[in-house]
């Protein structure tokens, strides 16, 4: 295939690493919508519920994002690992770092230093995709890796990751803390 679009060709991609690699993080973006969701129930009621509803959005829209370009690579996930994911995504909805959704818990905590886990390694898969297209300005056609897309993906994801880490300083105190 030579098709040459904002990206690369695809023909120098190699296929039989990027799409594997690219199926496994849509399985953990499948998780991660879930694990959001699970975050914006432990939170609700407080003035971070929406914080976690907009963070839930935003990975869903990312998912979606991400599941097209393995689609326009030609490629179709992993039924075995789309499963897999599904499955565990029932297990994030159970939430078992924090079931009981308590705020001041040690499970708290390692709910929130799960999700900011999740979002480096989102990142990781923008900077990755990042090092792959090069410098050049956008041409006509679809975008194969749309360089100013995977900048706006790994500026999203280091805001996001902010976001969590605010939750997380902000609420530190309650649990740690006595009075």
């Amino acid at each position: 295939m030579t098709r040459v679009t904002d990206g690369i060709p695809l023909r120098q991609l190699d296929l039989d690493t990027l799409l594997p690699y690219l199926d496994l993080h849509l399985v953990g973006a499948t998780n991660g919508v879930r694990l959001f969701r699970a975050a914006r129930l432990s939170w609700a009621g407080t003035p971070y519920e929406g914080d976690f509803e907009r963070l839930r959005q935003e990975i869903g829209e990312e998912r979606a994002f991400l599941k097209r370009l393995i689609k326009s690579l030609g490629h179709r996930p992993g039924v075995v690992k789309m499963t897999a994911a599904r499955a565990l995504s029932v297990v994030a909805d159970l939430d078992p770092l924090n079931p009981l959704r308590r705020k001041r818990t040690a499970g708290a905590q390692l709910e929130l230093e799960a999700l900011q886990s999740l979002l480096k390694g989102k990142e990781a898969l923008w900077s990755t995709l990042l090092a792959l297209s090069p410098e050049a300005p956008a041409s006509t056609g679809e975008a194969v890796l749309n360089r100013s897309v995977l900048v706006e993906l790994l500026e999203a994801s280091k805001r996001q990751q902010d976001t969590v880490a605010r939750v997380m300083r902000e609420t530190a105190p309650a649990r740690f803390l006595r009075y």
